[in-house]
């Protein structure tokens, strides 16, 4: 009952009195405690960094993600955030926005100017667009907004960490031969070219070569249009062209019905998304 009541709470977005009867003490963060994470984690050394300061929330996703087999420690403000970044590096940062003495885009920003740690910035309102779409240009890798469910918290937090194991892996590769695979598509980095299922060459512009690689060197990640517009306006062929116009084109290069599509997704009041699995190879 005591999940029960912490997934409906947090899917509300209104917290309980504690977690199992105990408030944090208000001057000091919610420590990790190793002995308590539940073994068997896909990700056993990932440790999350939670920036939120709203004690007793915090205290629950603590405790859920030490019951999903994930360590995991809590602050509340910039001065904590950063002994924590000091001491040890996290695996990523679940950020709220929606600080009441402080402005989160000025921790990510601060996050950021330390390094590329996955940051999931958590917003206070789906109205909150001009949040997501700033917060997602600093930097962050994904977003939520209250209220939502601990279930979904934790499938974009391993999907995050699954494609920062994933980049490291493909960094640390020998890059000859530069490209990437994604449901039996490739594309050759060094000859620019997109080749499909049966090994036949798909043509591309300029622009769909860039727009591509700025999606499949990011994927799962929403995009904004002014991020996918910066990635190809190197190109000349691209400067007065909606960027809408660029991935409806894309799509159907890549036999996405554009009614339905399940490689490129639109992320309303932010972008677009690639939404399959990419390989570097």
């Amino acid at each position: 009952m005591e999940k029960l009541r912490l997934s409906q709470s947090i899917a509300s977005g209104v917290a309980p009195s504690s977690i199992h009867g105990v408030v944090p003490n208000s001057s000091d963060a919610i420590a990790e405690d190793p002995a308590r994470v539940r073994p068997g984690s896909p990700f056993p050394a990932a440790r999350t960094l939670i920036v939120d300061d709203d004690r007793e929330m915090s205290a629950m996703l603590v405790e859920f993600f030490r019951s999903q087999g994930l360590a995991a420690i809590a602050v509340r403000n910039r001065e904590e955030m950063a002994r924590e970044l000091a001491s040890r590096e996290p695996s990523m940062v679940v950020l709220d926005l929606r600080l009441e003495r402080e402005d989160g885009l000025d921790l990510l920003r601060e996050i950021r100017s330390r390094g590329d740690t996955p940051v999931i910035i958590i917003t206070g309102h789906r109205r909150d667009e001009i949040d997501r779409v700033v917060g997602l240009e600093l930097g962050a890798d994904d977003y939520l907004t209250k209220p939502f469910g601990l279930r979904e918290l934790l499938a974009r937090v391993r999907a995050v960490l699954r494609r920062r194991d994933g980049s490291r892996a493909g960094s640390g590769r020998e890059r000859a031969s530069g490209g990437f695979a994604f449901a039996g598509w490739r594309l050759n980095l060094r000859s620019r070219q997109l080749l499909d299922a049966g090994g036949a060459v798909v043509p591309l512009t300029k622009g769909e070569f860039a727009l591509l690689t700025a999606f499949l060197e990011a994927p799962g990640r929403p995009l904004t249009r002014e991020h996918l517009l910066q990635a190809t306006r190197v190109h000349e062929d691209v400067f007065d062209r909606s960027i809408d116009v660029q991935v409806l084109r894309l799509r159907r290069r890549l036999g996405d019905d554009p009614t339905a599509p399940r490689i490129i997704v639109t992320e309303r009041g932010i972008g677009y998304r690639f939404a399959i699995p990419v390989e570097r190879v």
